[in-house]
């Protein structure tokens, strides 16, 4: 057995003393969920309006620091609104690290453009900022209308925040800045995650979260954008509501929009959650430092810990092994004795739709991320059977 998987068996089944089965992540709901769920019921106000989409809205726009957010149906259609309120079309592209779950790159797609992708930085698992730079200095030029690679405009950028851990957006935003290209972040894993000192999701131009039923603060479904242009968010409320003008009777719509409501029986569970999302912060930070404390030491294991500066919400904790054959071995042995772990998502390069994208360049860091990372289980529920100190 390798040392990772004995040691992953010692902290699951004697020092938290979990039996059976062992999920990667499961929500925790131990706060007014069934209270405000019921509210719904008995009013009536299950659909897509309600005061708990109100209520949620503005409790993600302070989360965030923003002074706007827009809940919508789920993190996808959160990423496909914005990109399309900002005008990314047929023949775009959009920078998107190849490292990423496919919904970055899927939500490009539905604009008619192309991910432009990009490697990964070792430390942060995010975007490469200098080699972006880099990239956008030789290979593109500014003309009327923005930047161009060949014929083909550069839109936006979309930093991911992988695993809970923040992706360098003090750079990222130079390179967006110098380039004049607005910066849209995937914080759909990194809610209350802190970049030097600012909440993930409202830093760049736009933020947008999901609230998956694995995500740390979950609706079952759901998602949320959030800025600080009021225009914009305006923009996007409309065309996440289908478009629809406001009347009190007529269906007037005056664009194509897009039917992405959140109901307000999600948006209830969601703020239930949410009001508790501190505690659970602070829970899954206590489980990786356990993680951390039990796993050094193992030779040819290196926990992956949050970046300098930044304070990570540690959503999936994960262990970089020394290659693609220990990492297998590892989540074979730990599946098979009812733990719960994952790789790495695959490379969007490596996926039939996006093989023949444009590129930055090659990817070494991220496909050395893949072949060696390792997902340990992660809910926050984990903390409460942590060894008394």
């Amino acid at each position: 057995m390798h040392p990772l998987s004995r040691r992953l068996g010692e902290i699951i089944r004697e020092d938290l003393k979990l039996e059976g089965h062992v999920p990667l992540h499961s929500p925790v709901f131990q706060g007014r969920e069934w209270d405000y769920v019921k509210d719904c019921l008995d009013t009536g106000w299950v659909s897509s309006v309600g005061s708990y989409v109100d209520a949620f809205e503005a409790a993600m726009a302070a989360r965030a620091g923003t002074r706007f957010a827009v809940a919508t149906v789920n993190g996808t259609a959160a990423l496909h609104a914005s990109l399309h309120a900002l005008g990314v079309g047929p023949g775009d592209l959009v920078v998107c690290p190849t490292l990423t779950f496919v919904a970055s790159a899927n939500a490009i797609a539905y604009c008619g453009a192309s991910p432009l992708l990009a490697d990964s930085e070792a430390e942060t698992l995010g975007l490469d900022a200098a080699g972006l730079a880099n990239f956008l200095a030789k290979r593109t030029v500014r003309r009327a209308g923005g930047v161009y690679l060949d014929d083909r405009r550069v839109a936006a950028i979309l930093p991911v925040h992988l695993f809970g851990h923040a992706a360098d957006l003090t750079a990222l935003g130079e390179v967006a800045a110098d380039h004049g290209l607005p910066m849209v972040e995937d914080a759909s894993e990194a809610l209350g995650t802190l970049h030097r000192g600012r909440p993930c999701g409202g830093v760049g131009l736009i933020g947008t979260f999901s609230f998956n039923g694995n995500k740390i603060v979950t609706c079952g479904g759901g998602g949320m954008i959030v800025t600080d242009d009021e225009p914009l968010a305006q923009r996007l409320k409309h065309l996440t509501t289908t478009a629809r003008l406001r009347h009190a009777w007529q269906f007037m719509h005056d664009e194509v929009g897009f039917n992405y409501r959140l109901p307000n029986l999600n948006a209830a569970l969601g703020l239930a959650q949410l009001e508790r999302l501190d505690e659970m912060i602070e829970g899954k930070r206590r489980l990786a430092d356990f993680y951390r404390e039990r796993l050094s030491g193992l030779r040819g294991v290196r926990f992956v810990d949050e970046p300098a500066g930044d304070r990570s919400i540690f959503w999936l904790n994960a262990a970089l092994v020394t290659d693609e054959r220990m990492r297998d071995r590892v989540l074979e042995e730990t599946n098979e004795a009812g733990i719960d772990t994952r790789p790495a998502w695959i490379p969007m390069h490596d996926l039939p739709a996006f093989r023949d994208t444009p590129r930055t360049g090659n990817f070494p860091v991220a496909t050395e991320i893949v072949a060696r990372l390792v997902n340990l289980p992660s809910s926050a529920w984990m903390a409460e059977h942590l060894p008394k100190t």
